[in-house]
Order: structure tokens, then sequence, then C-alpha cells
């Protein structure tokens, strides 16, 4: 469904979430594709009645894994690309996520080495864009495993061929960053691959080596690919302050998931946007044992929020801080939904309510704590 078509009307009797307030009883015009005026009150004339329901922006989801389950749903399966993609946008839709970047992995590792699949994704993504099918705005995050030996290879081919808005900087390698502890990677990959203690030894003394010859060297190859084509860069797993040092010296604009308290602190101060996954903050914290995302909240440290494998969770996560914590509020809490992954990724039209923005819209019922999704809007046209 594209955005073409679009009217202009009212919508009234709404809590009306603002960047920094909320209008207990407001309405908002719009105009085509733009929001034409916001106002508490009566409305200027009638128009669509929310019955006190919140509008709230439409959401803005920069990392999620959640396509690949539509196109492997089982071991050994693999789904049709185009019916994928459409099924994966529609739970996006029904997640008030109006903006989304479809994040797809460059770089073959041990469990995972399906080129050949995200090329289909890529293509499908870009078909259903093209022809109208699709209800969400799709983009483009490219999750670039830096120490794979075909990172480069396969970046540079993507490249060239579609559009690409954010780079992530990705660096698994046993015993650094979020794998610092071996044991930890062990019990991943081990549970991921079903391969035997030795066998994972074998890999971490692969991976290792592979860390010595290719780190250093993708990791600038990617930089430079990102610089000349305009291209968001964000960090992955920041642990250490040096980690942080190397982030502000390479320009990098948002720091994913980092493990400690001390590199979101640092990285925050450096004007770094801090995204953290909400299923840590809905689950009560990081199922890998790395640090809570409440408590970098709690700490004024935590700016963006991704649904990472679960659609529903961005909502939910950012309602949950709100809930959670004292004098947090609601405006801030949707901002790490909506205006901070906006303006982390330089889209300056749309991310809150204001004249003159994207009627990209979400109505928002609440269902004693759960928000739930009722209808979404974007540029003006309904979409769910």
């Amino acid at each position: 469904m594209s955005a073409a078509g679009s009217r202009s009307f009212v919508i009234e009797n709404a809590r009306v979430v603002l960047a920094d307030a909320v209008i207990d009883a407001g309405w908002v015009a719009i105009d085509g594709e733009r929001i034409a005026e916001v106002g508490g009150g009566r409305a200027p004339e009638r128009g669509l009645d929310f019955g006190g329901d919140l509008l709230a922006p439409g959401l803005i989801e920069l990392h999620t894994d959640h396509l690949e389950s539509h196109l492997r749903p089982r071991p050994k399966v693999r789904w049709p690309a185009l019916a994928a993609v459409v099924a994966y946008d529609a739970q996006i839709a029904a997640s008030g996520i109006t903006t989304v970047f479809d994040s797809l992995r460059m770089g073959s590792e041990i469990d995972y080495t399906h080129e050949a699949l995200i090329w289909e994704a890529a293509d499908a993504i870009a078909g259903a864009c093209r022809d109208g099918l699709l209800r969400a705005e799709h983009r483009t995050h490219l999750r670039c495993e830096i120490c794979a030996d075909d990172v480069l290879q396969q970046t540079e081919k993507f490249v060239s061929r579609h559009p690409v808005d954010l780079i992530s900087l990705m660096d698994h390698t046993p015993g650094a960053r979020q794998f610092r502890d071996i044991g930890a990677w062990k019990t991943y990959y081990g549970g991921k691959t079903g391969l035997t203690s030795v066998e994972l030894d074998r890999i971490k003394e692969r991976r290792v080596i592979r860390f010595a010859a290719n780190h250093a060297r993708h990791r600038a190859a990617l930089l430079a690919l990102a610089r000349s084509r305009g291209i968001a860069v964000a960090s992955h797993d920041d642990t250490t302050p040096e980690h942080v040092v190397q982030s502000i010296a390479d320009g990098v604009a948002i720091a994913e998931f980092p493990t400690t308290a001390e590199a979101a602190a640092r990285s925050h101060a450096a004007g770094i946007a801090v995204l953290m996954g909400a299923p840590n903050v809905v689950r009560g914290g990081s199922h890998s044992g790395n640090v809570a995302a409440e408590a970098l909240a709690r700490a004024g440290v935590l700016d963006i929020l991704s649904s990472d494998y679960v659609p529903a969770a961005l909502l939910m996560g950012a309602f949950e801080l709100a809930r959670r914590i004292e004098g947090y509020g609601l405006p801030a809490a949707l901002r790490t939904v909506t205006l901070h992954p906006a303006r982390a990724t330089g889209l300056d039209d749309r991310g809150q309510i204001a004249a003159g923005l994207r009627a990209d819209l979400v109505r928002i019922h609440m269902a004693g704590e759960l928000p739930v999704v009722r209808e979404a809007y974007r540029g003006g046209r309904r979409i769910l």
C-alpha cells in the first residue's frame, strides 16, 4: 500500500503525544501527506473521533532481526521471499512502526552462510516497494560482521545495487565485546549449532586468527565506504572505554547495544545515540547478562529503543519505561522510538507530531497497562 491517494482530514478527541507534552483533549489536522495543524480543545471541524485514545508519531525501527524468521520459519525451510516480506511488513505495521530499517546481515559465519537468501529478500523488498505492496516505509540497515572474510565483497555488491541507509560494525569474536565470557559464547553458539565443546574450541581459534587478519582493515574499508555514500554508521556491542574512543574517532552516530553502563555513558556524553533492545526492557534485563536497558534509562543515557527480535516490543518497551521510572513520562519514553531514531539517521521530516512534518501517526488504545495499536497512518494514508 503506497502513500498515494492521501486526503485532508482531522483527527479529534485524542490524547495527542507531542515531543515534550501530552494534549489530553487534542486534535490534529492532516493535509495530504503532512500535518497541517495541531491543537487542544474543540477541533476546527468534525473529524475522526478517537474516543480518548492516544495519538502518537509513527514508530521508527532501526534494527530488526525479525525478517529472517519469516524467510526461514523452520530449520531447512525457505519461505517464498515476496510472501515473507509482505507478512513481515504487515506485522511491522501492526506494531505501530511506520518506518523500518530492514536489517540484513553481511558476512558469512559458521551459523550464517545464507547469502542467496539475503539477495532474495533485498530484491523482494525492492519489488514490493515499487509495486506499492507494503504498508511501512522500508529502508536498509546492513549488519556487517567485520571479521568475516567475505564481508567487504558482499557489502560492496549490495550498495552497488540497492540504497543503504545504515551500516553497523559488528564483531562477535569469542572473548570480545558481547562475548567476553567464552562460556556465554559457547552456550549461545552451541545452542544454535548443536556443536560440541571441542568443535566450538576449534571455531574459536579460527575466529581469533581471523580477527587479527581482518578486523582493522575491514573496519577501515567499511567506514570509508559509508562516508563516500553518506551512510550513517553504528557501532555494535561497545564494551570498554577504548571501544568508545574508537567510535568517536570514526564518527559513529549510534551505539547499538553497548554491553556495559560505562560504554553507554561515555557514548551518550560524546553525542553518540545509545540504542538498546526493547525486549531487554520488557523482560527486565538482558538475556545474555549484559547491562539492563532500564538501568541506562534511569541513568539518563538511553536514547533509542529497537524491537530487535520482537516487533511488538518496541511500543511495549517505551510504555514500560514510562510506567516503571518515576518522572520519566510518556513523551520522553516515546521519543526513544520516534524522534531520537529519526534524528540519529537524518530523517528530519518525521518523528514527532508537529505542523509541516509527515503525517506518520499511530492510534494507541490502552488495555490496562498494555498499549494496543488500533490504527496507523503513513504520509496521511491509513495503512492499518
